[in-house]
């Protein structure tokens, strides 16, 4: 065997093994931003859910201190007759 033949079965065996470790990490990074996927999106949806709860605490919180601001001027108005 010629020292060329050599180098050029050595080159190929290489390439395969880098081929091979291409696919596998193509594979793999496919797989990651599938999961990355489903993770911004079930923390949109999280976020999402908080932003209505905290919308819907600060219309109860807002109603609720009006009324009692309404009942202390009230009951100061009541005291001072």
């Amino acid at each position: 065997m010629d020292w060329a033949q050599i180098l050029v079965i050595i080159l190929a065996v290489f390439l395969a093994i880098f081929l091979l470790a291409g696919i596998i990490l193509f594979v793999m990074l496919i797989r990651i931003t599938q999961q990355i996927k489903q993770i911004t999106s079930t923390a949109q949806h999280t976020a999402e859910a908080i932003e209505q709860t905290v919308t819907k605490a600060r219309r109860t919180v807002s109603a609720s201190y009006i009324t009692s601001r309404i009942a202390q001027l009230l009951k100061r108005r009541r005291d001072t007759k």
